[in-house]
């Protein structure tokens, strides 16, 4: 008689961390350092921020604080989130080593079988976190309230209203330029300081610098190579840093310091749980489930240094 060898892998708290982090941290904002990570949040936090006015004046022999100190707090309170997940081991076998499976009827699950499914769901995780990091809304299903949504909510934050019929790279400089200009002077030299841009957006602007701004069959522009001059190198506008935010909706754009947006997870949360389930010996069916349980969230410090283009 044949045996079954189930595999159940389960990991909670912590140690569940490493592969929380994986699926939530691989998206290309978290990926490339775009914003600030808060990895250890349980359930809020509260963001401060200091700001004070001129503090330097006129000496005499008195002490006079008349300057003043201006403390903000805004909060972050990530939103548990959670994946559930069930496929059949049938729709596998003739993609995966039929030995690796075994020969018992209900095929055993193996562990590199299990770890492709748990980087499978991660991978789907980062692209969804990718997306409500800047595009979410608060209370749809599957999402949490993103930077837009936080923005387009807050009299603090600089609009700049976008232009009719799309960014393109006719237009894109000039929009950009409004984008610039509606920085705090302060922050303008700031080494922080960062110009988020949908995917619309760049490619309008690495086609403006080609020459297509002109004509749409330039090839003049930038080393007089047309489009061909980028190669996926840094991009920089007035010498502020572009990076392309993936989930910013199209014709989106925003500016403001990595240090002052921030992405909040609880990767040390006891509530972390991710498992991969062998139905085979609860069920007898050959059903696979994948468990993924999770915690994430965004917030900003000061509204005031922030543009928002929309």
């Amino acid at each position: 008689m044949a045996t079954t060898n189930s595999i159940t892998t389960t990991y909670n708290g912590e140690f569940a961390g490493q592969y929380i982090s994986a699926a939530l941290l691989s998206g290309s904002t978290l990926d490339n350092g775009l914003i600030t990570v808060k990895p250890n949040i349980k359930f809020k936090e509260v963001i401060k921020k200091v700001a004070s006015d001129d503090i330097v004046k006129s000496a005499s022999c008195d002490f006079d604080p008349t300057s003043t100190l201006t403390l903000t707090e805004r909060i972050i309170q990530p939103v548990q989130q959670q994946v559930n997940l069930q496929l059949c081991k049938s729709d596998f076998e003739s993609d995966w080593d039929a030995i690796q499976m075994g020969y018992s009827s209900f095929d055993t699950l193996p562990s590199s079988f299990a770890d492709f499914l748990i980087g499978h769901v991660a991978s789907k995780v980062a692209q969804r976190t990718e997306q409500s990091i800047w595009n979410g809304a608060a209370g749809t299903a599957g999402q949490f309230g993103g930077f837009a949504e936080l923005m387009l909510a807050d009299a603090d934050v600089t609009d700049v209203a976008a232009v009719g019929g799309g960014v393109n790279a006719t237009n894109v400089i000039a929009q950009m330029g409004a984008v610039v200009d509606a920085i705090n002077s302060n922050l303008y030299s700031s080494e922080d300081m960062t110009i988020y841009v949908s995917q619309n957006v760049a490619r309008a602007y690495v086609r403006a610098l080609g020459g297509f701004s002109v004509a749409a069959t330039s090839n003049a522009g930038t080393d007089t190579k047309g489009t061909q001059w980028f190669s996926g190198q840094s991009l920089t506008f007035d010498g502020i840093k572009i990076a392309v935010a993936n989930g910013l909706a199209d014709n989106r754009m925003v500016a403001a310091e990595k240090t002052n947006l921030y992405f909040g997870t609880g990767l040390l949360s006891d509530q972390n749980e991710v498992k991969v389930l062998d139905m085979a010996d609860i069920d007898g069916s050959k059903n696979v489930r994948v468990v993924m349980r999770f915690s994430a969230g965004v917030q900003y410090g000061v509204g005031s240094d922030i543009v928002l283009y929309s």
